[in-house]
């Protein structure tokens, strides 16, 4: 069940969401895809979606620039080197190299926290919307703003929206 709206003070309801739906089928990989093929911010996406489904708001370009200036640090600093440095050590068959390998992961999950522990706090709800249409078609209309024409139909974001739909009426 999605986060009401007047949990948005909830410092970590967007942590929540994004654990709950990044396990939904198809949602992990769709994200990564546009985030490897397109250069998208697995937690830009995540927040989009989220400010949406929680209580109704759409964002503006303005918010959604103002979410990425508080990601980007962590992100530009943080988050990319231990993904990049993960990946590397994927390949390596060396049990102790794999050990560190989830301790990277481990620290990355929790700068991804950060991040959005950040965003969350940011967030405010512009009057909450118990319909559940309702506040599908927000996160639909984030998601479509974050990602911009060019990605909008990408089978990736299909994806994702069949998820949310679920999601949402559940």
């Amino acid at each position: 069940m999605t986060e009401p709206a007047a949990k948005l003070c909830d410092q970590e309801a967007l942590w929540r969401f994004s654990l709950v739906f990044y396990t939904r089928a198809g949602v992990s990989e769709a994200l990564i895809a546009l985030q490897d093929r397109a250069g998208c911010d697995v937690n830009l996406m995540l927040f989009a979606l989220w400010v949406g489904v929680s209580g109704g708001t759409r964002l503006t370009q303005e918010q959604l620039a103002r979410a990425d200036q508080i990601a980007r640090p962590i992100r530009t600093n943080i988050v990319q080197p231990l993904r990049v440095m993960r990946r590397k050590l994927k390949a390596e068959h060396d049990g102790d190299v794999q050990s560190l390998r989830m301790g990277i992961k481990a620290i990355e999950l929790e700068a991804e926290k950060v991040i959005q522990v950040r965003l969350c706090r940011r967030a405010r709800s512009a009057g909450a919307s118990a319909d559940p249409a309702a506040r599908a078609a927000a996160a639909h209309a984030n998601l479509a703003l974050y990602l911009g024409p060019g990605m909008t139909r990408s089978p990736e974001a299909v994806a994702i929206r069949e998820a949310l739909e679920a999601f949402v009426c559940e």
